[in-house]
């Protein structure tokens, strides 16, 4: 039995990047961090008790700022894969907080890939960078590839550059497996409801069962390549199981503006978004990027991998389960009222 060991299994990617290790009979391991509330809703159906013997996913708790413990880990788990996905992952947030941005996208990868490294896994470990679209920034061409020169637009985006590039030293320097996956945009109902897709679908999905009267968005121009993340972990443990580390642009090679993503999503609805929806400057960041558009023809050639959900299918897929939720919130409201 393979063992995987995945940071930031809580959030999106992690919980279905867990299902999928699970079902190809991995023990899979999570590093949580310790919170006064309960942190893993997204994991919770996956995690049986640990004294049945048919368990085998673990959880740890753990931190990418602390060296020792994240050692200790690797050590004493002894992973056979590693899937880096934990990080102060929100970009506008990034302007607000870019030292800690910096400590824990930056020095978090760091401290796994040395830690690989001194605990004497090295030829047997491999590694995987969730490395970000993010990192184009203000884009050298049209559309972007594994060749295209970075230019980060925000905290978040330098330090991904950052732990990008180190991923590649420690390859080249130690005969690390260590590879990168340039995920573009990926969604999915468990998107945190602070990321402009997800709030959108979380938004139009109450107004239209009444609990809510406007949504409030920044930059509407702003195009993006959106994929499905269900399909996107898929992609990573490919690139892992590749006989050599590489590194892979992963994305559909469409773009679309936010205020596509509203008019899909409140027509899915049948709602005109422009009744609904207001600008609010607060939610514009100091450095913006306009496009991105990626083009994944490598991981076709190479990992045999392409997207099968599209832009309207994916809308699709956010808006039902968002207006399921929608709905139990207002019957729950009814009842207390």
């Amino acid at each position: 039995m393979k063992k995987a060991l995945i940071t930031g299994i809580t959030g999106q990617d992690g919980s279905y990047l867990a299902e999928l290790l699970l079902e190809k009979g991995y023990e899979v391991h999570g590093i949580i961090r310790r919170a006064s509330n309960f942190n893993t809703a997204r994991i919770d159906h996956l995690y049986q008790d640990p004294h049945t013997k048919n368990n085998h996913l673990y959880l740890h708790y753990g931190d990418l700022a602390d060296a020792a413990n994240l050692t200790k880990l690797i050590y004493n788990i002894q992973p056979d894969e590693i899937y880096h996905l934990g990080a102060q992952s929100h970009v506008r947030v990034s302007f607000d907080i870019p030292e800690y941005t910096a400590d824990v996208v930056g020095l978090g990868t760091t401290r796994i890939l040395e830690a690989i490294r001194d605990v004497g896994f090295a030829k047997k470990t491999r590694f995987y960078q969730a490395s970000s679209s993010e990192m184009y920034g203000k884009v050298m061409e049209v559309p972007q590839t594994e060749v295209t020169p970075f230019y980060p637009r925000s905290p978040y985006a330098c330090a991904k550059v950052y732990a990008y590039h180190l991923t590649v030293n420690y390859r080249e320097a130690y005969g690390l497996h260590a590879s990168n996956g340039i995920l573009f945009n990926h969604e999915s109902p468990r998107r945190t409801e602070t990321f402009v897709t997800r709030k959108i679908t979380r938004a139009a999905t109450r107004i239209k069962v009444g609990l809510q009267e406007k949504l409030y968005l920044g930059n509407l121009n702003a195009k993006r390549d959106w994929g499905y993340a269900k399909e996107y972990v898929e992609a990573m443990w490919l690139i892992v199981q590749q006989d050599q580390p590489n590194d892979y642009v992963i994305a559909t090679n469409e773009t679309h503006s936010v205020r596509e993503f509203c008019e899909e999503a409140f027509g899915h609805l049948g709602l005109d978004w422009e009744q609904y929806v207001e600008y609010d400057k607060h939610y514009d960041r100091p450095t913006e990027v306009d496009l991105l558009i990626g083009n994944a023809a490598k991981a076709k050639k190479i990992l045999n991998w392409e997207p099968r959900v599209r832009f309207k299918e994916l809308v699709d897929i956010m808006v039902k389960e968002d207006l399921k939720l929608a709905e139990i919130e207002k019957a729950y409201r009814d009842i207390r009222s």
